[in-house]
């Protein structure tokens, strides 16, 4: 996999609220291995913390078994995290409060680890091996339970001097609208995540168990409440996104996660984009190509890089 090639194999694995998904990259940069595991956050956070060392031991005990040596290990992990200090702050789908995973994992493994935030090792992998590969500017837009976001420039993944950039999920569409997890009223999550089209239709059709994916599909047949809830989500989405265009010019959105496939997404997307742009030009929107891999890839990335700063399109930094 171009990009993914150097010295030695690499582990990259993305730590889920629901699923460890980790990928084994061997020296020519193909995945030669994959493990999915039960997160299982409820057993507690220092059992997680075992859970992941053992299936990493697993990962690095297969590669020995076939004459391969393990040279280090890039972790993906969702929340508030200091990467250059490898502490995650604070997990909360995970438990995890000031944890001191890249050390607390490398003293076990004996190899070096590298810590990088889910959404931005996803944006990472996107832009060097999917996507946006060749884009150097480009936002990464998981909509699924939440919305998140990872926002590129120059090349670079951005995450700000308190690692907090890309929360478009908690900017606030509706002052006074529904109440988010974060504490504020009306955030972006609220109203446009697969979890709030969800809501949105069952408070319209009492008795409804309708999930996001077979509302979408409703809409498309021009049912008449599945349209209304996928306008206004899609209509917020939009505004959010002409914000973010007038702000900082991009070349392209990639919008990842479970809405991303559904029929009419990305061109009714376009449409509520265009429509608050009266005079600039709307990014380019395209589906991501990288699935649930990507964050897993992109803790590949970091690792194989060392953890350093990684240029998209640069393969040559990998190498």
């Amino acid at each position: 996999m171009v990009g993914l090639a150097g010295s030695g194999s690499v582990v990259g694995l993305d730590v889920g609220g629901t699923l460890l998904k980790a990928v084994a990259v061997g020296p020519e940069g193909g995945v030669t291995a994959r493990v999915r595991q039960p997160t299982a956050a409820g057993d507690g956070a220092g059992a997680l913390m075992e859970r992941v060392v053992a299936l990493l031991v697993g990962m690095r005990d297969e590669l020995l078994a076939r004459g391969e040596v393990l040279r280090a290990v890039g972790l993906a992990v969702p929340g508030v995290i200091d990467e250059e200090a490898g502490v995650v702050r604070f997990a909360a789908n995970l438990g995890w409060r000031d944890v001191e995973v890249t050390s607390f994992v490398a003293r076990r493994l004996g190899v070096p680890v590298y810590l990088g935030h889910d959404v931005r090792s996803g944006a990472l992998a996107e832009g060097v091996l999917g996507a946006a590969r060749g884009v150097d500017d480009f936002l990464f837009l998981p909509i699924g339970t939440g919305i998140a976001a990872a926002l590129v420039l120059g090349g670079q993944v951005r995450a700000g001097p308190r690692g907090s950039a890309g929360e478009l999920g908690h900017l606030v569409v509706e002052p006074g609208g529904p109440p988010c997890r974060c504490g504020a009223r009306g955030c972006l999550e609220t109203l446009a995540s697969a979890s709030a089209l969800a809501r949105r239709y069952q408070e319209q059709v009492p008795g409804s168990t309708l999930e996001a994916p077979a509302v979408a599909v409703l809409a498309a047949q021009r049912d008449t409440v599945a349209l209304a809830v996928w306008s206004s989500a899609v209509g917020s989405l939009g505004q959010v996104l002409a914000g973010v265009q007038s702000l900082v010019d991009l070349d392209l959105v990639v919008v990842g996660g479970g809405l991303a496939n559904a029929e009419r997404l990305l061109a009714d997307l376009e449409g509520a984009i265009a429509a608050r742009l009266p005079w600039q030009v709307a990014p380019r929107l395209t589906t991501a190509a990288l699935g649930d891999e990507a964050g897993s890839l992109g803790a590949a990335l970091l690792a194989r890089a060392g953890g350093g700063a990684v240029r998209l399109g640069s393969a040559a930094a990998l190498s």
